[in-house]
């Protein structure tokens, strides 16, 4: 439980900050530096840290990057999560390029959701966002993700920036009504490693959903408290639609939220400018009830709220893809 009352169950776990993509809104084309191999954590010190906070009441996981399946025999991490006492939903973020060739060992190893970032369906305007010419490979992954039922839902997550996600809106939501995948629109957020964005860069939500309905009209279905989004369906019932919002309605309040990154740092908020070292302790030869006791002092500091419609709002001491998405 945090200092605001929020009950913490969601860990989202960085294994890499590396990624074979260099989508415009998160990273530069050249330039950033890579964690050297001794200074991310091993899959034992991340099966230790997630055992420690599913036996505190954390009992979902979602791993991340930087792009996940850039690190090798990521299946070998799912299986000994998959088998962590606590842990109940086990899932993946990943840019889909690698998924191909994944998915079945994935599915074998115990995971059981998927969200894929997919910001166009076109391949001129996929390359201009993600600097790669990968679109085909994507749409591989996610179509050897579809072959697996046990991988439910497969959310499809676009990243909503203005002057460019317009165009793509239609598109996207028609992939929602003939595929079983959830498209989630995501406001675009001020985590860019180029520090280049501004509140006028956002697409909102409500705009989005506005360009739906020209088309489809929706009807808003119930979500968890704590979910990011806001769900829809499509009124003659062919496909859903969601709306991750933190710029125009945000969610801390009901934030359930923490993070590890891929060097041992857990992070209360991705907007934090603190960090609580994980790592140190673990190899220093601290036991389980002491890093559960300064998991709990972290926790009691989570903050209430990001601030990014705040005036004086600081950014993030890290960018995306160093934080994990």
């Amino acid at each position: 439980m945090d200092g605001w009352g929020r009950e913490i169950k969601s860990l989202r776990v960085s294994v890499t900050d590396k990624c074979n993509f260099r989508c415009r809104y998160c990273m530069p084309a050249e330039g950033l530096e890579w964690l050297g191999r001794d200074e991310i954590l091993s899959f034992e010190e991340i099966a230790r840290i997630v055992r420690v906070l599913a036996a505190m009441g954390v009992s979902e996981i979602r791993l991340t990057g930087g792009e996940p399946l850039a690190r090798r025999d990521l299946p070998v991490l799912v299986s000994m999560l998959a088998e962590t006492p606590g842990v109940e939903d086990l899932s993946l973020t990943t840019n889909g390029v690698l998924l191909d060739r994944y998915a079945a060992p994935l599915v074998e190893a115990g995971l059981r959701r998927l969200n894929v970032s997919l910001d166009s369906l076109s391949h001129v305007r996929f390359a201009e966002i993600t600097r790669r010419d990968a679109l085909d490979r994507v749409l591989a992954g996610l179509e050897a993700a579809e072959r697996h039922p046990e991988l439910r839902p497969i959310k499809v997550n676009c990243v909503a920036i203005r002057g460019f996600t317009e165009e793509e809106v239609p598109a996207l939501a028609e992939l929602a009504r003939r595929k079983p995948y959830v498209i989630r629109f995501i406001e675009f957020m001020p985590l860019d490693a180029e520090e280049r964005w501004a509140g006028d860069d956002v697409l909102t939500g409500g705009e989005i959903r506005a360009l739906i309905e020209e088309h489809w009209p929706l009807e808003e279905i119930a979500a968890k408290t704590s979910s990011t989004a806001r769900r829809f369906r499509f009124a003659d019932g062919a496909g859903e639609i969601g709306f991750v919002n933190p710029v125009s309605e945000p969610f801390c309040s009901s934030c359930d939220r923490i993070r590890l990154t891929a060097d041992g740092q857990l992070r209360t908020c991705l907007f934090s400018r603190r960090e609580w070292d994980l790592k140190a302790p673990i190899r220093d030869g601290a036991g389980d009830k002491e890093l559960g006791e300064l998991v709990r002092w972290a926790v009691r500091h989570k903050e209430l709220k990001h601030r990014i419609n705040d005036e004086g709002f600081v950014r993030a001491s890290r960018s995306m893809s160093q934080i994990g998405g």
